[in-house]
């Protein structure tokens, strides 16, 4: 493989990771924006669902498997040891030592902030003229 292929290859995994912890912070704080733009809470509830159960039942998420797969693609490419990416942004995505337990506590306090978030949020609908939720 080329030195180019494997750049291309550590480029698409680095790009995912990005995304993935993209995805993770929207879980975590995307009911902040649903105060913003209502229509969100459309997509942020799915996704909360969906780490929810991920780290409740201790599962891989599908983007994990295909960054891995690009990872071996590019195999030695010959440029730095590790990326930034690689060295300070996976940790976050993938502690060392993560349990089961640490997993089912994580998946709680994404569950109680958002519950935290979205009451309020309806609290503050509530105290709203009709007209101004739109």
């Amino acid at each position: 493989m080329s030195d180019t292929a494997a750049i291309d290859y550590l480029l698409l995994a680095d790009l995912l990771v990005i995304l993935h912890a993209l995805f993770v912070v929207f879980v975590v704080l995307g009911g902040l924006l649903v105060w913003r733009w209502h229509w969100l809470a459309w997509l942020h509830l799915p996704a909360i669902l969906w780490a929810i159960i991920l780290e409740s039942f201790g599962l891989i998420c599908p983007l994990t498997p295909l960054e891995n797969h690009w990872r071996m693609l590019a195999g030695d490419a010959g440029v730095y040891e590790t990326t930034f990416i690689q060295q300070y942004l996976l940790p976050l995505l993938y502690p060392a030592g993560l349990t089961a337990q640490i997993q089912w506590l994580l998946a709680a306090g994404v569950f109680l902030l958002n519950l935290l978030i979205y009451a309020g949020l309806y609290w503050y609908w509530r105290q709203q003229p009709r007209t101004s939720w739109q």
